[in-house]
Parts: structure tokens; sequence; C-alpha cells
């Protein structure tokens, strides 16, 4: 990788409702990619909207993992960004994928802060 940071987006459609409306199932299952990829969790905060869906954002040290869900269409937004080798942040989305069953999940991978274009911005 010639980046930063990885910024992996991920879509995730035919979500079970029941899930995506569930703070602390959500909380545990964005907790859990974290640390599953041994990144290391420095925060966290989640909301439950009413009547129906949740948000909250991990922040790691290497970044961050979040989500916004909207049960009522059985979507769920996520994405994780990390910095510096050795994190796979594909890993910490297949979790997610999984722990939110979802059905059909697109998967969107950026690199971000090119080292080429930074470096020679410096000089």
């Amino acid at each position: 990788m010639n980046a930063l940071g990885r910024h992996v987006i991920l879509d995730l459609k035919q979500c079970p409702a029941d899930i995506l409306d569930d703070l602390p199932y959500i909380q545990s299952t964005l907790i859990e990619a974290a640390t599953s990829i041994g990144a290391t969790v420095v925060g966290e905060t989640f909301h439950k909207f009413s009547p129906q869906g949740v948000t909250g954002v991990v922040a790691i040290a290497e970044s961050h993992i979040c989500i916004h869900t909207w049960p009522e269409f059985q979507f769920a937004a996520a994405d994780i960004f990390t910095c510096g080798e050795g994190f796979d942040p594909h890993a910490a989305a297949q979790h997610i994928i999984a722990k939110l069953k979802a059905v059909d999940a697109t998967i969107t991978e950026l690199e971000r802060g090119d080292l080429e274009t930074l470096q020679m911005t410096r000089s």
C-alpha cells in the first residue's frame, strides 16, 4: 500500500430489521470487529433513534469503525478506516457482514493519503 490508510465502505442489504434496531448487538458487533483485527479501541459512542435505527462509532487508535442502520429498509451503511500496516479492514468487514446477516453486501475500498503525492508537496 502506498497510502496512509485504507477506507473500506460497506452497503449491507437485506439484514434482519430486529438486528439493525438492537443497539447493544450493534455496539458489540463493532467492538468485536475492531478487536478481531488487533485494533486498539480508544472510545465509542452509540445512539438509538426513535422509532428505529442505530448509529455508532468505535474510535480505534488506528482510526475508526462506524455504522448507521435503517431497519425499515433492512439496510446498514458501515465503514472501517485503518492506518498503518498489519490491520486488515476486510477481515473486520467480513465480521460485520456475518453478524448483521447481510444477504447482499457491497464492499468498496479507497486508499487515503497517497504517499507519493504527499511527499511531493512536502518538498
